[in-house]
């Protein structure tokens, strides 16, 4: 759960970076948005949820 929280708060850093910094504009972020909330809702979801475990498990075991 801590893993989903982090994600949430990463991404939705990234989109504010790039609202105020590339010129997003807030239309095509609700659309981003809607597209996520889609998507969680979908038949894929349990890949997509089991793909970003597998990719924060690799991250996680990365030792520098």
């Amino acid at each position: 759960m801590a893993l989903s929280i982090s994600a949430v708060v990463l991404l939705a850093i990234v989109v504010f970076l790039l609202v105020k910094k590339s010129g997003l504009k807030a239309g095509h972020a609700v659309v981003c948005m809607l597209l996520g909330f889609y998507l969680a809702s979908s038949t894929i979801a349990p890949t997509i949820s089991n793909l970003t475990s597998n990719i924060a498990g690799m991250i996680g075991s990365i030792k520098f």
